[in-house]
């Protein structure tokens, strides 16, 4: 059965190809678009179910039956294919060109086909296409040694880094495909010690290896869905907001987030899902005066919690550190080092650095 992801593009171009083709034989239209009559069928049965606001047997597109023959009317507002601006096809010709640069990708023959395709439909105007460079994010020895096992069907071993636990996990998998969304480039595999399906971004396989063991997939392991995108949250996730300032904006790039708004001042105001809020608190911490929890209250006040028991360290450290004497050459007294800074302010005295780490806290 077609996914949603083919199978839309099909019904739009299904819908005008009927209207200027009336009574076609269902088999020769099977034969056009390239799917068995069965599936031909379902996709006439939902187009029967389509049409305009409203809903009325007026308003939906007809579909009539003579035989072995089909006949579409009444879906006036849908009757030319699809057609591209100027503007949109060099956009595609772009995003092809970039793809088919992609080491090692899976089905590099298809854009190439289809590339061609498009620069022939284009003409002179896809020049202009070649002043603009893509680049894309592929860590190319990783996707060739991926290829490798996908193609030998080969076990793989991971050294995987979590961003979610800041830690980098050994794992055995087994590669079920290459995959490249918004950008980056992932290996679906069954993981072994999870006993499931799972993504692994190529830029976080710290190092990999094929065994020499079969893959062993299995039958019940399903590639997942992305029509919905890449980020998937369970229902039992916890939302995070944070407030992160222009030189944390790095964040919103790096992590899922389900929503992102712009502030003042170039920072951004970011909403993320998450199972464990552990890593947060952590991250927290590490961004400092760039970035803070906003909700929820529990995981505001833990950060806070986190950064006082820090400072407090730190503090306890300073004091039992030893002081280092040198003599001050415009006075006749012994000074610590901490003093010696022109204009008579102390350098990293403790409230000035305190403050300095965590200025959100006060």
């Amino acid at each position: 059965m077609s996914g949603a992801g083919d199978r839309l593009p099909r019904l739009l171009a299904l819908v005008p190809y009927l209207l200027s083709h009336p009574g076609s034989r269902l088999q020769d239209v099977a034969a056009v678009f390239g799917v068995p009559e069965r599936q031909l069928r379902d996709d006439l049965r939902l187009v029967w179910l389509c049409g305009l606001p409203g809903h009325f047997p007026g308003d939906l597109i007809d579909v009539e039956y003579a035989g072995d023959r089909v006949t579409v009317s009444n879906a006036d507002t849908i009757a030319r294919p699809l057609r591209l601006t100027a503007d949109e096809a060099l956009a595609l010709v772009v995003a092809l060109r970039a793809l088919a640069d992609v080491p090692a990708m899976t089905g590099s023959d298809a854009v190439d086909r289809a590339l061609a395709k498009l620069e022939t439909a284009v003409g002179d105007a896809a020049a202009a296409a070649g002043s603009v460079t893509v680049a894309i994010e592929a860590e190319a020895g990783a996707m060739g040694t991926v290829r490798d096992a996908l193609e030998r069907g080969r076990a793989l071993h991971l050294s995987y880094y979590v961003p979610a636990r800041d830690e980098t996990t050994e794992r055995d998998v087994d590669p079920m495909r290459l995959l490249l969304v918004e950008g980056h480039s992932y290996l679906e595999a069954w993981c072994r010690r999870v006993e499931g399906v799972r993504l692994f971004r190529l830029d976080r396989v710290e190092a990999l290896a094929v065994l020499d063991e079969p893959a062993r997939v299995p039958p019940t392991a399903q590639p997942r869905q992305l029509e919905d995108g890449l980020f998937q949250p369970s229902p039992g996730d916890q939302v995070v907001t944070l407030e992160l300032g222009p030189a944390a904006r790095w964040v919103a790039d790096y992590y899922p987030c389900q929503s992102a708004v712009e502030l003042a001042h170039g920072g951004l105001r970011v909403e993320l899902r998450t199972p464990d809020t552990g890593w947060l608190r952590r991250l927290a911490l590490a961004l400092g005066a760039s970035g803070r929890v906003v909700e929820p209250p529990g995981l505001a006040a833990a950060v806070r919690t986190d950064a006082e028991a820090a400072l407090a360290v730190y503090a306890e450290r300073r004091a039992k550190s030893p002081k280092t004497v040198v003599k001050d050459s415009r006075r006749s007294a012994d000074l610590p080092v901490s003093a010696r800074q022109e204009g008579g302010q102390a350098e990293g005295t403790g409230n000035d650095n305190d403050q300095g780490v965590m200025p959100h806290l006060r």
